[in-house]
């Protein structure tokens, strides 16, 4: 089928469209992490309409929405979400060459089994078939969830957490996937940000632990983990927003600046670089005890409109990517990790693209034979999760380490329509290899080529995040 979107879309050599179809669209998907809310799996949630699931919490289309001229009531405020559906299906034709127009088309047809064109003139149609669909069982979000064969779903989640959902949901038995906890401390070491104190006293609480200092601070930190790994957590998070270089401080000064900043007290730059990074490298000793993934988002530049961040709140579609230099404080940061006890396994997330060739050698002066691609260059992350943005991290990675060793990707998402993302991913690569192969540029060999594609769609996510259902082991490449 040729055209929009058809079976063979991004696909443009034979042995492209045979690595696609026969090896990488039957891979489980393990999305190991995202943002979706692990209490709508357990409640198994359903959803009113199109305009709900879609546009709740999706700063992705926000974003666009407004850079169309929406009002933001028919955004993020007072107006229902078919008035909000239908400022989406204005934006749509506008959203040509973004990604948000191969995604939003890719949802429709693979959970709803619509394939025209979506716009004003479709809208009214996709409202009635979506919202017929949504009444079903097999679009709750469990439901939605096996229909794009997920294994693994790694959430994120805070230390002062209880998990309950977790635990109910281990114990739930055909549920058919795995969803795992992911430990996201940032908020016990961003030092300058505002109602740090509070969040130490909500920590302090939770762990039963009186946080008077820097090391009751990292002992009730440990104990959360434990918690965490207790309930099936196999990663930990942690946003890096900023990057500087930082210098281990005497316990009395940490202890001094912790104190500064629960009471509100002004805390330089360096102060906070230095904080950070002694708990950066503390919490990394315990992670690579417990065998636990370590992931590092580095770069993003958040809350950017004071006035839409005042009154909505973060994650509302106003961030951007920071230009800070990163090579010499990500180096400096890893090689403290290494000296303080070694390194856990780590994937490093670049938000700057321009970053991708620091990221990627960085991870290569790292790797110490234990395990291959101990330290991963991430997927293409947030802004650049588009073709581009995609082909040219993987191009990198391949230049400059080994693209066999990738964990493939993910999808960082809030929504539950997000893992067509998974199939685009896929077929890019498939493309990508495809094209090596018709160049000549690798040996055309179909069978060398099909295990490559399996092992960066699933098996290399799978040894690092195991608990999912595997793929047939027969059809396993060797390591």
């Amino acid at each position: 089928m040729t055209g929009f979107l058809g079976d063979n879309f991004l696909l443009d050599t034979p042995q492209a469209e045979r690595l696609f179809h026969e090896t990488a669209a039957k891979l489980p998907v393990i999305d190991y992490h995202n943002h979706l809310d692990p209490q709508a799996i357990l409640e198994d949630r359903r959803w009113a309409s199109l305009g709900e699931i879609w546009l709740e919490g999706d700063h992705y289309k926000w974003r666009a929405m407004r850079w169309n001229g929406i009002d933001e009531d028919r955004i993020t405020g007072a107006s229902d979400y078919r008035e909000k559906f239908l400022a989406f299906a204005e934006t749509m034709p506008h959203c040509l060459g973004n990604p948000l127009y191969h995604w939003s088309h890719l949802e429709l047809r693979r959970y709803f089994g619509w394939n025209g064109v979506f716009g004003p003139d479709t809208a009214e149609e996709v409202w009635q078939i979506a919202n017929a669909k949504l009444a079903a069982p097999s679009h709750s979000a469990r439901g939605l969830l096996r229909q794009m064969n997920v294994s693994f779903v790694g959430t994120t989640d805070d230390p002062c957490d209880d998990l309950s959902a977790h635990r109910a949901l281990s114990n739930v038995a055909d549920l058919g996937f795995v969803v795992a906890p992911s430990f996201r401390p940032d908020a016990a070491f961003k030092i300058t940000k505002d109602g740090f104190g509070a969040y130490i006293d909500r920590l302090s609480a939770a762990s039963g632990i009186e946080i008077s200092g820097f090391d009751t601070l990292i002992e009730a930190l440990t104990l959360r983990l434990d918690h965490f790994v207790a309930n099936g957590c196999l990663a930990s998070d942690h946003g890096l927003d900023t990057l500087t270089p930082f210098a281990f401080r005497p316990i009395t000064e940490l202890d001094q600046l912790l104190d500064n900043a629960r009471r509100g007290a002004s805390v330089s730059a360096q102060d906070s670089a230095d904080f950070q990074g002694t708990v950066l490298v503390r919490l990394a000793q315990a992670y690579a005890e417990r065998d636990l993934v370590m992931q590092f988002h580095i770069g993003a530049m958040r809350n950017t409109n004071a006035r839409l961040y005042a009154q909505l709140g973060p994650d509302i579609g106003c961030d951007s990517i920071a230009d800070m230099p990163i090579a010499e404080s990500l180096n400096a940061l890893l090689g403290a990790i290494e000296r303080s006890g070694g390194l856990p396994k780590t994937i490093l997330y670049g938000l700057d693209p321009s970053r991708n060739e620091v990221i990627v050698t960085a991870a290569g002066n790292f790797q110490d034979g234990s395990l291959p691609g101990k330290i991963q260059a991430g997927t293409a992350w947030w802004f650049n999760d588009q073709l581009d943005g995609m082909e040219r991290q993987m191009t990198q990675l391949a230049q400059m380490g080994l693209l066999s060793r990738f964990l493939g990707m993910l999808t960082d998402s809030r929504s539950f329509l997000s893992f067509p993302r998974h199939e685009y991913f896929r077929r890019l690569l498939c493309r990508m290899i495809g094209r090596w192969m018709a160049d000549g540029h690798m040996p055309n060999d179909i069978r060398n080529a099909e295990n490559l594609v399996r092992r960066v769609c699933h098996d290399n996510a799978e040894s690092w995040f195991p608990g999912s259902p595997s793929s047939n082991p027969e059809t396993r490449p060797s390591t």
